[in-house]
Parts: C-alpha cells; structure tokens; sequence
C-alpha cells in the first residue's frame, strides 16, 4: 500500500511540464505493488483545485485512490514532530500537513510516494520514500 502525496497528484491536475510524466509512471509503479492511498489532508490540499465536491472525487476514481483517515496515532506523532520542528528554529507556516501525511505513513508502515522528501528524512527517517 502507497501513501500517496499531494505533490504527486498535483502534477497530474496541472500537467505539470517538467514532472507529470515522472508522476504517472510511479503511480503506476505503485498500483502494481498494492492499493494507493491518500489521507484527509490530501485531500483538503486537492480541493483547491477544484470547483465542486464531485469532480474531485471523480479524480481520484480515475486515478484508483482510496480515501484512509489518519490514525489516531499518527495525529499526536504530527503534533510531537511539529513540536520538534518548531524548537529547531521552522518556520510557523504551511508544515504541519507535511507532518500529517509523514506520520500517517509512519505508523501505518506505508510507502511514501512523494517530491517533496526534506522534512520527511529529517523528521520521519523510518518512512520508506519513493522519490526522485
């Protein structure tokens, strides 16, 4: 099973020129491999792209994604990683849903399909990440 960050999906929402391609091609990687997943927050950050409820969902039946809500767990280890991250000196801003998504696939022992691997390997070391 694939956690699957909003990054990713993102870059099939806007056809991103430079990293689209990239994006399909591990998805479809990940698809092999077992279900793929997002969690509650992927889907709040998605949701900005679009104008109604049902074209999002529709989006995410094209692409195979099932919705999991974040474990109970992994909302405190957010909290405590957040906790750390601001004691090192972060910044207050657009952090903690990384956290969400890190710890999610941390405690559920999930693969981690994602760009954006900076807070993950310093913050969540443990996680597996597929990235380029």
């Amino acid at each position: 099973m694939t956690l699957i960050d909003t990054n990713v999906l993102l870059d099939l929402v806007t056809n991103d020129p430079v990293w689209s391609r990239w994006s399909i091609e591990q998805l479809d990687a990940a698809a092999l491999r077992g279900p793929l997943v997002i969690n509650d927050v992927v889907y709040a950050e998605l949701a900005v792209r679009y104008q109604q409820i049902e074209l999002l969902d529709d989006f995410l039946d094209e692409v195979g994604l099932e919705i999991r809500p974040i474990p109970r767990a992994a909302l405190f280890l957010a909290g405590k990683i957040f906790q750390d991250y601001r004691k090192s000196g972060g910044s207050r801003t657009g952090v903690l849903p990384d956290f969400f998504i890190g710890a999610h696939a941390a405690i559920e022992d999930l693969d981690l399909l994602t760009r954006d691997t900076k807070r993950y390997r310093t913050y969540l070391p443990g996680v597996r990440l597929i990235a380029p």
